[in-house]
């Protein structure tokens, strides 16, 4: 029971990762490989803050926040001045150097030996130090993203944002300020972010940055594109698939070894058909316009 409970925790916490992506990269079409990036940011922003100056859970999970969203504001004040695959590929440059100050700023981050001693989160003096608790934590921000991202999609905001996604030069020729709304929103999801990282930080009680790779980067963006950019339910069905599926593979005895590139062939090949699905729903469409 201990292992499943282990099991749905890290699926609430991809859940909530691959959420806050969503509203970049499928309502804002900015697909972006510094998530890891901004996932680690909260992580150590909450560890640093709870190891070395005692605050609570409640202090710095805002904090965190705040931390990636000035983060975010900065970089994307600069990316999003380029477009497509120059941004993807500018989100990559900042994933590596989030992952090289993790990694080599030792007085602040101890590098590689990561920092232990993370304590568990308590609320108002109950603590969340068993798995149950932590799970029903866990789902209570799953829910409360939800809903966020739910209220934002159907704004006047959220309309803007899928309005880009679809076509960015009609979209500014009615007048709408399309760089103020890519900011905003990718703001909002690396602040979204941030609370994944927290969460992962308290429950496991050390982090280090092998946790916060492009790899994890790109699995995440997995999660979002197989469950369809802007489907929170069906993302949230993907996280649990794709967080299973190595835990089912070692289930059927394999080695470690050939498990895990059993995994990138299975993750490949579903992206695969799911793009190759979606094209073919596009062409239509052409055929229509044409």
């Amino acid at each position: 029971m201990e292992y499943i409970l282990h099991l749905f925790i890290f699926i609430s916490i991809y859940i909530l990762l691959s959420q806050s992506l969503s509203l970049a990269a499928g309502y804002s079409g900015l697909i972006s490989l510094a998530h890891a990036g901004f996932y680690g940011i909260g992580a150590y922003t909450s560890a640093l803050l709870t190891v070395n100056f005692g605050l609570p859970f409640l202090i710095t999970l805002p904090l965190a926040m705040l931390f990636c969203g000035i983060t975010a504001i900065i970089v994307s004040t600069i990316s999003l001045r380029t477009v497509d695959d120059y941004f993807i590929i500018i989100t990559l440059g900042i994933q590596v150097v989030v992952f090289s100050i993790m990694n080599n700023w030792q007085s602040l981050t101890r590098g590689p030996l990561g920092i232990p001693g993370i304590p568990s989160i308590e609320i108002f003096g109950f603590p969340f130090e068993d798995k149950i608790s932590f799970l029903l934590l866990g789902l209570f921000f799953v829910g409360v993203v939800w809903f966020l991202l739910n209220n934002i999609s159907r704004s006047p905001f959220g309309r803007i944002l899928i309005a880009l996604s679809e076509d960015e030069i009609f979209t500014q020729s009615l007048g709408k300020n399309v760089y103020k709304a890519k900011v905003i929103s990718f703001t909002l999801s690396a602040m979204f972010a941030a609370i994944p990282g927290v969460l992962y930080a308290h429950y496991i009680s050390y982090i280090d940055p092998t946790s916060f790779t492009i790899d994890e980067s790109i699995f995440i963006l997995s999660i979002v594109i197989i469950g369809g950019m802007r489907n929170m339910f069906k993302i949230a069905i993907a996280a649990a698939f794709l967080v299973l599926l190595p835990e089912a593979l070692r289930f059927l005895g394999m080695p470690s070894a050939i498990a895990a590139n059993m995994r990138q062939i299975i993750y490949g090949a579903i992206l695969i058909v799911v793009i190759f699905r979606s094209s073919k729903e596009f062409m239509p469409s052409i055929q229509t316009v044409k």
